[in-house]
C-alpha cells in the first residue's frame, strides 16, 4: 500500500443506517497518508502506528450521511497490515 492509494480511496456513503463521521475518518486517512509518504521517501516521520489505527474510534452518524462502516473497517485492516510491515523494518 502506498500513500497515493490512501489519498485516492473513496468510501461509500450511508443514509438510512449508521455510518462513521466522514471528517474523523478523513483525518485518520490523512495521518496514514503522511506516514506512508514519509516511509516511501525514507524520511523521518512522526508515524501513526498500526496499533493506533486498531484502537481508533469514530463517532456514529444517525439520520445523516456517513461513511459505510464495513468498508472503512475492511480498509483499516489493510492499513494496519501495511503499517506493521513498515514498523518491522
Amino acid at each position: 500500500m502506498r500513500s497515493e492509494d490512501v489519498a485516492a480511496k473513496k468510501f461509500g456513503m450511508t443514509r438510512w443506517r449508521e455510518g462513521y463521521e466522514p471528517r474523523e475518518v478523513d483525518e485518520l486517512m490523512d495521518q496514514v497518508r503522511e506516514t506512508l509518504a514519509g516511509y516511501e521517501r525514507r524520511r523521518s516521520v512522526d508515524p501513526i502506528r498500526g496499533d493506533d489505527v486498531v484502537v481508533s474510534r469514530f463517532s456514529p452518524t444517525r439520520f445523516r450521511t456517513g461513511y459505510d462502516q464495513n468498508e472503512v473497517d475492511d480498509y483499516l485492516d489493510e492499513i494496519v497490515a501495511a503499517l506493521r510491515q513498515h514498523e518491522a523494518r
